[in-house]
C-alpha cells in the first residue's frame, strides 16, 4: 500500500507542474485524460469560461465495450476527435494529467491527431 501512495503523490506533483504551463482558451481548449483501472475519461475544457466543451468515456452506454486497455483506447481518441470536429474545433492543448506519455495516453493522443485535431 505504501508504494501506491508514493506513485499517486508523484503523479499529482507532475500534474501540478503541467497545469502551471498548460491553459485552454476558447480557440484552443485543453484536452485532459483521466484513467482508472476500469475506465478512461477524456474532457475538453475551456479554462477561460470554466466549461467542458466535449467529453468521452468508456462509461457511456454505447461505448461500454471499450476496455481500459491500449488496444481499445484509440477508439475513444477517435470519438473525441469527431465530437470536436462537430463543434468546429481543430486545435487543442494536450494535458496528460501527470501520466507518462506512453501506452493508453499516447494511443489516445495519436488517434485524436488522426481524426484531424492539431496539438
Amino acid at each position: 500500500m505504501r508504494k501506491m501512495e508514493e506513485k499517486t503523490r508523484r503523479r499529482y506533483r507532475r500534474r501540478i507542474r503541467i497545469r502551471r504551463k498548460v491553459r485552454g482558451i476558447t480557440e484552443k481548449p485543453r484536452m485532459t485524460i483521466y484513467k482508472s483501472n476500469k475506465y478512461i475519461y477524456i474532457q475538453v475544457i475551456d479554462d477561460k469560461k470554466g466549461h467542458t466543451i466535449a467529453s468521452a468515456s468508456n462509461k457511456e452506454k454505447e461505448f461500454i465495450d471499450i476496455k481500459s486497455r491500449v488496444k481499445d483506447a484509440g477508439r475513444l481518441g477517435e470519438i473525441i476527435g469527431k465530437r470536436l470536429k462537430e463543434k468546429n474545433i481543430s486545435g487543442i492543448v494536450f494535458d496528460r494529467n501527470g501520466y507518462k506519455y506512453h501506452g493508453i495516453i499516447k494511443v489516445i493522443a495519436d488517434a485524436t491527431r488522426k481524426a484531424g485535431i492539431h496539438f
